[in-house]
Formats: structure tokens, sequence, C-alpha cells
């Protein structure tokens, strides 16, 4: 049973207003279902009333009732006598061999590396490579290792060096910040995986964007929480995040705020403190990645303060991480909490790898202290590469609808049908990776959406598209195997 509800103005908040086509009934009852499908009313989540909706709406509760029916008909809505009425996903209809194996559309990482082909283009991993200034940060780092390497070489904390400069770079930006509140990581992920063992049970609720972070949704379902996921893809409602938070009673709640991945959105002063609010009324855990906070593509637009500069209770706990700034290969992420926690976390991690390799960390404190040249580098490359991506994409799949994010690394384009999942199947085919949208979800929505990096160079970028537009057409070709695709 649904143990989340959404009221009648919250919903008539989220239809906007009333359609203008006839019959009304047809309309509503489509827009409640491309909520459900954008992913910004989660499923399972209980409807209002039909004279509540009705009222909200201004419309007869007969047009509502109707509604009702015919998402009922399309298996969008569930109901039970007595309990009311609750948003869900028709039955998948899936061959033998897509329930063995799953799709393109469902690979994504280096887990499942390209194959072995030198015209073949990988959309499916949003990682630069190294920046110029590189070479000269390693051999800095190997001209300090000599220090280090007559100790046992194991800070389980990190490098106090590092753990400074890091701490520096959060009070440049209005978070006053002290060494012992930083623990080095191996990677970002580490980071999240090292918070859920610590701060997750199994039976938890935990909040999660949608669409989000994959990697992070993993770590979740391995660690037994119950995901509560709340849609993002117009950006962040925080009367609804709090709504979820309160009823689904979180423990954490994991966002991304910082040019978003997938959606390249950045979270406006207003809704950080909302959000730090409504997590401190449901006494939960804030985790924000910033992954993605020092890549912007204007470096003078003023820059949003970290979401721990909201929070003065020790609820916001920051992840931050050198694989899209710096280079993936520097596998040192960071975690940003307060001075406890912060040991409990050094504690927790030793049955996973001790600590991190102390010349990585190195190079990282090399490359943070010319962190402006890098942003400054990386602002210029991925701007180039964004608008050669979105020139292309307009000029020969003009259907889709994407924004152009002021940041970050990739384009989250909406490809106009519930198609995501057997593009990526046809695109592989013709020799190019994309991810699609549900892979970036809790709950098999988002099936019209497909991510696109735009790491690579622009040429790359436009064969891409030229390969995408022709298995686009291939799939409009061909008949609908399945209603509804859905892997996660």
């Amino acid at each position: 049973m649904s143990t989340r509800y959404v009221s009648g103005p919250n919903l008539a908040r989220l239809l906007g207003d009333v359609p203008r086509e006839r019959p009304v009934y047809a309309s509503l009852a489509r827009s409640v279902r491309g909520l459900v499908l954008d992913g910004r009313l989660a499923l399972r989540t209980r409807l209002p009333a039909e004279r509540d909706l009705a009222a909200a709406l201004g419309v007869s509760r007969t047009t509502v009732t109707a509604a009702y029916d015919r998402l009922r008909d399309e298996g969008y809505v569930e109901s039970r006598q007595g309990a009311g009425s609750w948003t869900a996903l028709p039955p998948v209809r899936m061959s033998a061999e897509h329930r063995r194996t799953p799709p393109p559309g469902g690979r994504f990482g280096k887990a499942h590396p390209a194959p072995d082909d030198g015209s073949f283009i990988d959309l499916g991993c949003a990682t630069p490579g190294a920046p110029a200034i590189f070479d000269e940060a390693v051999a800095a780092a190997v001209e300090e290792l000599p220090r280090y390497s007559s100790g046992p070489g194991y800070e389980p904390a990190g490098l106090a060096c590092l753990r400074q400069v890091v701490a520096d770079g959060y009070a440049a930006r209005g978070v006053p910040t002290r060494a012992d509140q930083i623990v080095v990581t191996t990677g970002a992920q580490q980071a999240f995986t090292l918070l859920t063992h610590l701060l997750v049970e199994a039976g938890d609720a935990v909040m999660v964007e949608r669409p989000t972070y994959p990697h992070a949704l993993s770590a979740l379902r391995r660690r037994g929480a119950r995901l509560v996921p709340v849609g993002v893809n117009e950006g962040w409602d925080v009367e609804l995040a709090a709504g979820a938070m309160r009823q689904a009673a979180v423990r954490m709640a994991y966002t991304i705020p910082d040019f978003h991945n997938p959606t390249g959105l950045l979270m406006g002063a207003e809704d950080r403190a909302a959000l730090v609010d409504a997590g401190r009324r449901a006494d939960a855990f804030l985790v924000a990645d910033e992954t993605f906070a020092d890549l912007a593509h204007d470096l003078a637009a003023p820059r949003e303060a970290p979401l721990a500069g909201y929070d003065a209770g020790g609820r916001v706990i920051t992840i931050g991480s050198a694989s899209k700034l710096l280079w993936g290969g520097l596998r040192i992420g960071w975690i940003r909490t307060t001075a406890p926690l912060a040991r409990r976390l050094v504690l927790a991690r030793e049955p996973f790898d001790m600590a991190s390799p102390v010349l990585d960390q190195l190079i990282v404190r090399e490359l943070l202290l010319r962190v402006e040249e890098v942003r400054a580098e990386r602002a210029e490359t991925l701007l180039r590469g964004r608008d050669a991506l979105a020139g292309a994409l307009r000029e020969l799949l003009p259907g889709w609808e994407f924004r152009l994010p002021a940041g970050g690394m990739s384009l989250w384009a909406r490809i106009g049908a519930p198609v995501a999942t057997a593009l990526a199947e046809a695109a592989e085919r013709l020799g190019v990776r994309v991810v699609a949208g549900p892979v970036f979800g809790a709950d098999g929505v988002l099936e019209d959406y497909v991510r696109l990096p735009y790491v690579l160079p622009p040429g790359a970028l436009r064969s891409a598209v030229e390969r995408l537009a022709l298995a686009h057409r291939e799939v409009q070709a061909a008949p609908a195997a399945r209603p509804l695709p859905a892997y996660v």
C-alpha cells in the first residue's frame, strides 16, 4: 500500500491550468499520466479524493471520476474499495531474452567497456580526460612523495595537507571548515557507500531525486533502503520533497544541487534554504553530492553557496570528488561533515580499504591549489562541446527537447515517446552508446529521456547525433513490441 499521498491543491499545482482540449477528462488523464511517466508524481502515491481534486481544479467531480476511470483502464492508477486510488505503471510484457540479459540501455559506467572498435562512440560515461596542467601536478606530487614514503602510508582520514586544502575550499565559498571535518575517500562512490553503511539500516526510507545518479541508487538498494523518489525534471519542488520526507519518515535524503546529474539543473538559494529546513523538521540527514559544483560554464556567474552553508545543526553532509573536475583516474573523493561523524567514518572505512593512495592524494592537492586554471579549461571545452551537441540535435533531431545547462557535462533530452530503451539498443548496434532514462530512476519511469554527455570533441558529438538520428528513425518505424519497457 502507498505510504505517500498528494493533496488536491498540490496535484492541481503540478497539473497547472485546466487543459483546453476536449473532452476535459481525457486531457486531465493525459496530464496525470505525463506526471507519472515524467517522474514528478511518484509511483504508489495515493491520489486525492475525486471531490477534492475537482474543487482544486474548478471542474466537476464527474470529470475527475472519468479521468480516474481512464487512468485505471490504462494501468496508471490502481484502486481498492476503502483504500482510495494510487499511481502505478501498466504491467510490462517482455521476452524471455530480455528477462535474462539487460539491454544496452541498462548498461552504464566503465564496468561495461565499449567494443574494441575505434569508430565506436561511447556516450555512456560523462568523464573528461585530464587537464593540461596534469603532468606538472604529477611531477610536483612525485617530488613531494619521499616525505611520506618512510612511514606506513596509511592515513585513514586522508593526508592532512589535502584535507586542509579541501577545507580551505569550503571556507572560500562561505562555509568555515576545519581539516578534521574532512575525510578523504577512494572516490565519491566510496564516500556515499560509507555514508549508507553508517547511517542507513535495511528498511530505512531514503529520499532520492528522480532522475538521479544511478550508482547511488545501487548503493542504497544493496543496503536494503526503501527508496522514496521525488521528481526534479522541472526543477526542485521543495514543498513536495518536504511532504515526502515527513510522510515516509526518511532517514536520509540524497540530492545533487549543483548542475544536477543528469538534468544539469542548479538549485537556487531559496530552495536550498527550504530543503535544509525540511530536512531539519523531518529529522533527516541531507547528503549533498557536489561532484559537479566546480563545472560552471560561465566562471563570471555568481556561485551558489554550498548546501551546508544553510545548515546550523550538522544535518548536511557534503560529498566532493576529483573525478569530474580533475580526472576520473584519480580515485579521490571526500566527505565534509561534523568532526565526530568524521571520526566514525574513518573507523567505518577500515573493512573496505584502510586508506586512499598517497600519490593520488598528492596529485589532487597540487591540482586543487591551481583549481581556477582547471575550472577555466573545463569551462571552455565543455561549453564548446555543449553547443556543438545542441546544434547537432536541433538540426538532426528537431523533435527532441532539452535545456541548455549552465554547468555540468550532459544534456537531458526528452525524445517525445517512451522508447528510450529501444533507442539505446538500436544506437549501440549503430556504434554509439547512450544511457536510457529509466537507469536514472528508481521505478521504471523516464522512458522518454536519454542522457547525452558532451565531454567528447565536437566532431565526435556530431557523428554520435547522426547515428542517433538513424536509430531514432529505426525505432519509430518498428512496431511496439512492449507497451512500456522499463529497466532499472
